[in-house]
């Protein structure tokens, strides 16, 4: 499903469609990084992954765009800790 997070660049935000919802992630850029602000899942999307799935193609693209993040909200520094294979991001 990563594959799926789209960089709303006009909206600042990632982005992942899940049937008619939208799961999203707010972010700032500075020159060499990412901020992710705020993370969004409706109620009805909670407990089913889609928080992580949507951080985890956020970071593919932050990666592929060759900059770092940081983790301005609680959901992101949380799934960092739990996926230390994306150390490498963090601004």
């Amino acid at each position: 499903m990563a594959a799926l997070v789209r960089d709303n660049k006009d909206g600042s935000r990632f982005e992942l469609d899940v049937g008619s919802e939208v799961a999203f992630a707010n972010y700032r850029l500075t020159p060499s990084a990412v901020i992710i602000t705020h993370t969004e899942t409706s109620r009805a999307l909670r407990g089913r992954g889609i928080g992580s799935e949507l951080i985890k193609g956020a970071l593919d693209l932050i990666r592929r765009d060759g900059k770092k993040v940081i983790a301005g909200c609680g959901f992101v520094v949380d799934y960092l800790e739990r996926h230390p294979d994306d150390a490498d991001l963090v601004a």
